[in-house]
């Protein structure tokens, strides 16, 4: 159950039915028409009041204690549940689980209004329905689009350009960016930096003027200490619904498209392409001026210095095809031991 003394107690109560509905999920063993769920929680803390969520299969012995009043399962895992436990089957059950948790829990609405102790340009332009939190700064000619959200803290640029809807978490600072709405900014990141450029000489490394932007499309996730380099003369681009965890490094002039998924630690060296929901696991790193295909996935770890094919997984460094690292590894570890023995 979430702490009350960090969240907001749940909305509801639900009926199974309205369960089923918002998950758009397909109900099975449905309790008594007026039974109700009140929160939404693990399968090894839930209550009977609760609905719970089976995701993988390691958790099925889980499932068999939980005293959840219903759960959320996949197809193929619903004989596997407790005889006539109330079941929401989901084709996507991340999904179900998540638009569950969402009609329990909310998104926070802040009040708007500027604190006293923030920092406004007077060109500034701020939306209706703007909040900024204590101690923030916003730059010269800076616009922000309606229900901005600028946390503590937070240094906003001279010009930069922000749409609806859009959280910047404490401590960020954004500069020679052009935002769009309904983008996600948390705490610490770091947008529209120097890109790492410079001429290389025995005179002494020259820097050389990064005078690109970052262009931000819709529905983007920064996560928590992410940086984001500005292009050097092209701009580095982010596309509509990528989602970046925490402590990601995006290079100058890389271009990423649309529903891209970049896990934590990894990193994007400059000029780089990723197509459209290519996937980076956690801490792969992919050289510059590389291009990685449509629906591409990395692995964790991976260390990228070709071309990605569309659809193609790769893992290891060298990154190579996910078939002929594990056939790698079982020849090397077939001959260690043959050299052991």
């Amino acid at each position: 159950m979430a702490d009350p003394r960090f969240f907001e107690p749940p909305k509801g109560p639900f009926t199974f039915a309205e369960l089923a509905r918002i998950a758009a999920a397909t109900p099975l063993n449905p309790p008594e028409p007026e039974r109700v769920f009140r929160d939404i929680a693990a399968l090894e803390e839930a209550e009977p009041d609760a609905v719970s969520f089976l995701l993988d299969q390691r958790y099925l012995e889980a499932l068999l204690r939980t005293r959840a009043g219903a759960c959320v399962v996949p197809a193929r895992f619903a004989e596997a549940a407790p005889v006539g436990m109330a079941l929401l089957v989901a084709e996507n059950p991340h999904r179900a689980y998540a638009l569950l948790a969402r009609a329990f829990h909310p998104l926070p609405a802040f009040p708007p209004g500027i604190d006293p102790t923030a920092q406004i340009d007077a060109t500034a332009v701020l939306g209706a329905g703007a909040r900024v939190g204590p101690g923030a700064v916003v730059g010269r000619a800076v616009v922000t689009g309606a229900n901005s959200d600028i946390g503590a803290n937070a240094v906003i640029g001279n010009g930069v350009r922000i749409g609806d809807d859009v959280e910047i978490g404490a401590g960020a600072s954004l500069g020679y960016c052009l935002v769009g709405s309904r983008v996600l900014i948390h705490a610490g990141v770091r947008i529209g930096t120097r890109g790492f450029g410079f001429a290389m000489s025995a005179e002494g490394h020259l820097d050389i003027p990064q005078l690109g932007r970052v262009i931000i499309g819709d529905d983007v996730e920064i996560g928590a200490n992410s940086t984001v380099d500005r292009g050097s003369g092209p701009d580095t681009i982010i596309g509509d619904g990528t989602k970046i965890d925490n402590l990601v490094q995006i290079g100058h002039n890389v271009r990423i498209g649309r529903g891209c998924v970049i896990v934590a630690q990894a990193g994007v060296a400059g000029s780089t392409v990723l197509e459209d929901y290519a996937v980076i696991a956690a801490q792969g790193g992919v050289a510059g001026h590389l291009r990685i295909g449509r629906g591409a996935r990395i692995g964790a770890k991976a260390g990228v210095m070709r071309d990605v094919g569309a659809g193609e997984s790769v893992i290891g460094s060298p990154a190579m095809p996910v078939r002929e690292f594990f056939r790698t590894v079982a020849i090397l570890t077939r001959l260690a031991k043959k050299r052991g023995g």
